[in-house]
């Protein structure tokens, strides 16, 4: 039996030095296109940068949830050995994915569910996108997970544009890729929205794990960012420590047993800010460590979707039946990273988003055998 592993008992440097090669963009249809990996020149020096000293205040930080693991493997995702043909992902990009634990699939969902899933945010969230005097809203509720105040979250799971993401085709192509299997799951989560962080909303930014890396054996974990908005430059956005990644086992031995086991000191390591246009998607492995860099800019906002796929659990009725219920009733997953909307939006606004043959599946409405 498939086990995902959901860890709420918790109270809560340097950039890469070898650049891979930028998997080219055949002339084929579009499912067909490349990844496009390697950090840019932009990146290589941001990632220069010493960590803001707010960033590094985060390891004191109390967190109390984690993102879902699998004990379907036993491997870890790094050493995988591919038995199925890849999908999405070039070689390139394979051998950049178990390098630095993450890898970004270009052009990922078509430009006109970028658009749509964006003005609904905006219309979410009660900010009109022309008018930054609007941006400054205090967030619905605050977190559990003191680090995602102010951050951006949008407490938005179910709407069909969300769902329309989810179960293209491309994105589920590139996590068949990344786990060598297809019965997945998606996870049912939010987006982000993110104005600059002045004044009121004004944050450091953080650094930090979703699962426990106190565990043995580690985790075994994938998580996802579909950017709605071109990330660059002061904007903010995902930022990751991809050399703490790759020493990750050696570095663990070196810290005291009182560590908190849900954000690492980066002394010593620095961080790599990820550029990304509209319609790329980010996976990562849930131990790189990462989080979200604050929005310096004048007038542009963050704009991203979460987005991750799993091995099904298709033995976990109970499981299977709180996701159903989760798409059914447009609420939020019952986690306490998730605090949820306190109007009930997406239930008085929207319908119960329409599901394809594989989104039926992805859900668990469906079983994959």
């Amino acid at each position: 039996m498939l086990e995902l592993m959901h860890d709420t008992h918790l109270d809560f440097g340097k950039p890469p030095l070898i650049v891979p090669k930028t998997a080219s963009k055949p002339s084929s249809p579009r499912p067909a296109k490349g990844c496009a990996n390697a950090p840019t020149p932009v990146q290589l020096v941001a990632a220069a940068k010493p960590l803001e000293k707010e960033t590094a205040m985060s390891n004191t930080v109390p967190v109390r949830d984690a993102h879902p693991s699998t004990k379907a493997l036993t491997t870890p995702l790094k050493d995988m050995q591919k038995t199925l043909p890849l999908r999405v992902l070039s070689e390139d990009d394979w051998q950049h994915w178990t390098t630095y634990g993450y890898v970004i699939v270009k052009e990922a969902v078509p430009q006109e569910n970028v658009e749509r899933i964006g003005k609904v945010l905006w219309d979410f969230q009660g900010m009109n996108p022309d008018d930054p005097e609007t941006w400054t809203k205090p967030q619905l509720r605050d977190h559990k997970m003191k680090e995602l105040n102010n951050t951006g979250m949008v407490e938005i799971y179910n709407h069909q544009y969300l769902w329309d993401n989810r179960q293209e085709r491309r994105v589920y192509d590139a996590f068949v890729d990344i786990w060598d299997r297809e019965d997945l799951w998606v996870t049912i989560d939010r987006a982000n929205l993110n104005p600059p962080n002045k004044a009121s909303r004004a944050t450091g930014g953080f650094i930090h794990w979703d699962v426990d890396t106190s565990l043995r054996p580690l985790p075994i974990g994938v998580q996802g960012v579909l950017s709605l908005a071109k990330q660059d430059g002061d904007v903010g956005g995902f930022q990751c420590v991809p050399e703490l990644f790759q020493k990750m086992e050696e570095w663990l031995k070196t810290q005291p047993e009182d560590r908190n086991p849900m954000a690492p000191d980066t002394t010593g390591f620095e961080v790599v800010k990820i550029e990304m246009n509209p319609g790329d998607l980010l996976i990562f492995n849930s131990l790189l460590a990462h989080g979200i860099r604050p929005n310096h800019s004048e007038n542009r906002v963050r704009m991203a979707q979460y987005i991750s796929m799993h091995p099904a659990e298709e033995d976990n009725e109970k499981e299977r039946d709180i996701r159903i219920a989760s798409w059914k009733n447009r609420e939020a997953p019952r986690r306490d990273a998730f605090p949820g909307d306190p109007r009930a939006w997406e239930k008085n606004n929207s319908e119960v988003a329409e599901l394809t043959p594989l989104g039926k599946k992805l859900l668990g409405l469906e079983s994959w055998h």
